[in-house]
């Protein structure tokens, strides 16, 4: 009997990122197995012609950490002592940049044996969004839909009712794209619904509720939009007659106001006399007398006129 590992889980791990994970190493030496104990962890490259990365290793009773320190922070052995037959690797937690393919050698001459175990580093689906599409009247179709925004692939999406039992089997969904279609809603299919996004790592899920009723009569359809109709002439109707009145009520305020300056008096001139305005009273002689009118007694200053043949007046 040789060198043997011993561990017999799965050669390929699918984890979660952030989780924590353990590859398994277990081992068992062989009676004639007397030298020196080595372990190594590497990691094999996916390129034959390149070298492995060694990233881990025991010797000598010490642990050793080598390359891209991206890759080696958080990784330890499993066991506090790896001399005791476990050199299982932990990773505490996980990355994008740790899914790789690992291999576990252990050495104590002259016996020898290796162990390969592939991880794949997966991202959960992130809390899905739920909507509906189409209306939730009776007879008319209507479709629920899912998405995560984020999730490693494949994602499966999955509806079911969260109260009232199974969905009828009229309705169809579609695992990929998270489509429930109903083509003909009736109340059968009210209630809450779930829908379940998942992959190999994780699932997440929203819920929607959907609503069945019965559609506007005919009748009422009619009658709404005569109604509306009607509303619609009127309002139409006064926004004219406004317009025309404002335009009409504009024009008579122009009339009007020519109108006034038309009618306005315009100021009196103040004409000249050939009479001085300081005498009061005029005496006249007849023509072909000698005789000449009087002035009143009362008047104090007076100037006789006298007719003049070349004006034809007195003067």
């Amino acid at each position: 009997m040789a060198m043997q590992v011993t561990s017999s889980g799965p050669q390929t791990l699918q984890k979660a990122q952030g989780d924590r994970v353990t590859l398994g190493c277990t081992y068992t030496p062989g009676p004639s197995d007397t030298g020196e104990l080595d372990i190594e962890w590497s990691v094999i490259s996916a390129d034959t012609t390149q070298k492995d990365q060694l990233i881990m290793s025991y010797t000598g009773g010490q642990k050793y950490l080598h390359g891209n320190p991206g890759i080696t922070t958080g990784l330890d052995f499993a066991a506090r002592d790896p001399s005791r037959g476990d050199a299982s690797l932990t990773i505490a937690t996980l990355t994008p940049a740790h899914a790789a393919t690992y291999q576990c050698k252990v050495k104590k001459p002259p016996g020898v044996d290796m162990r390969k175990v592939s991880l794949v580093v997966l991202a959960r689906p992130s809390v899905p969004k739920c909507w509906m599409e189409g209306g939730e009247e009776v007879g008319s179709a209507v479709s629920l839909h899912c998405k995560s925004s984020h999730g490693s692939s494949p994602l499966r999406y999955v509806w079911r009712r969260d109260r009232g039992g199974a969905i009828p089997p009229s309705a169809t969904q579609n695992s990929h794209t998270g489509e429930l279609l109903i083509r003909n809603h009736s109340r059968s299919f009210e209630g809450i619904y779930l829908c379940e996004a998942s992959n190999a790592v994780g699932q997440e899920s929203c819920k929607l509720r959907l609503h069945a009723v019965n559609p506007p009569s005919r009748v009422g359809v009619i009658t709404g939009t005569v109604v509306g109709c009607v509303l619609l002439i009127i309002i139409v109707l006064l926004v004219i007659w406004l317009l025309i009145y404002k335009f009409d009520w504009s024009r008579h305020e122009k009339e009007l106001s020519n109108e006034i300056r038309e009618d306005a008096i315009a100021p009196e001139s103040r004409p000249t006399s050939r009479v001085s305005s300081r005498y009061t009273g005029v005496a006249y002689s007849q023509v072909g007398t000698g005789h000449a009118q009087h002035l009143p007694s009362d008047s104090t200053s007076y100037s006789l006129a006298k007719y003049d043949s070349r004006y034809g007046y007195a003067v």
